[in-house]
């Protein structure tokens, strides 16, 4: 029970964050790319997860995709996630319909209408996209893509918007999201000339497993590590856990696993702040350098979600 107790406080450590003195602000619970197929001490990293929220109370939780599949026997995980007082949201990543599961059911299983959809708290408009449309009906395989009736949905929760913009998803809008990116920046960066209070001010998304923040032409692009790993590849298998967690979950061995659950509270002002509560462990195993891993991104790979304090002209 002490250790227990030791291990939530080392959570909620880093989820104090700085006073702000003006502005509107709200508190956001992030986690993302949890991978309950892949991970078999999964419901330990998700309960770390609610328990550490449910001390931090922030204004409402979101998981950046990712997490599972319908499949029934994920849905104690998805109980534990449920347990949350407070509110809660979901975004829809590339896995969670593998295993030959629909779309449809993916939504049903999270009572989500629909797998994108906007919400407003706290003086901010929160907007959540699906980033898994295709191009066409006849491409197989997942999707990086968000096609044109979402485009066109996008747009117009835009043009209604009276408050700051915060947008989320799985695979990004920056440097390394949907294939349409570009196209999608332009719009975004068209509404925030247009715009007077209700600028988009960032986009929090995971899928690459990075830890990341960029700024491009005044918005922020923000990537939260995975709760879990680092996807590496059938080139870098190394077996790390027991014979039997690795017979069971079969593609582990692929993965450079974090030893604790990455997550964070993300604080954000109007008054010109995006602060994000860090949070370090230690690489189960050998490292992805230590396994001959390209270090092309290694600046981003790493057990760690980066204290960050980023800043935006004060919305008024």
């Amino acid at each position: 029970m002490k250790k227990a107790l030791y291990l939530l406080a080392l959570c909620l450590a880093p989820f104090t964050a700085p006073a702000q003195k003006n502005g509107s602000t709200v508190r956001i619970g992030l986690c993302a790319d949890v991978h309950l197929p892949t991970m078999h001490d999964a419901e330990y990293r998700i309960r770390t997860f609610i328990d550490s929220m449910q001390v931090a109370k922030p204004d409402f939780l979101l998981d950046l995709g990712d997490f599972g599949t319908p499949a029934p026997k994920y849905a104690p995980y998805f109980a534990i996630w449920n347990s949350y007082p407070g509110p809660k949201y979901h975004v829809i990543g590339n896995h969670e319909m593998d295993g030959g599961f629909s779309l449809q059911q993916a939504l049903a299983y999270r009572n989500m209408p629909s797998s994108y959809y906007s919400f407003r708290r706290n003086g901010f408009q929160f907007i959540v996209l699906d980033g898994n449309d295709k191009k066409s009906p006849e491409l197989k395989g997942y999707q990086e893509h968000i096609g044109t009736p979402q485009l066109d949905w996008l747009k117009a929760e835009l043009a209604k918007a009276v408050d700051p913009i915060v947008i989320f998803s799985h695979q990004g809008l920056g440097k390394d999201g949907v294939d349409n990116a570009d196209d999608i920046r332009a719009i975004l960066e068209a509404h925030n000339k247009q715009a007077k209070r209700a600028k988009i001010l960032v986009n929090f998304y995971g899928h690459i497993h990075y830890d990341r923040a960029d700024n491009i032409n005044g918005i922020w692009y923000v990537c939260i590590n995975s709760m879990s790993y680092k996807w590496m590849g059938e080139a870098y298998g190394h077996v790390r856990y027991s014979p039997e967690v690795d017979k069971e979950y079969k593609w582990i061995k692929y993965t450079a696993p974090y030893k604790e659950p990455l997550f964070t509270v993300v604080e954000i002002s109007t008054a010109g702040t995006i602060h994000i509560a860090g949070k370090k462990t230690e690489w189960v195993g050998p490292s992805p350098w230590d396994l001959h891993y390209p270090e092309t991104d290694k600046a981003y790979i790493k057990p760690e979600i980066s204290e960050r304090t980023l800043r935006f002209k004060p919305v008024k």
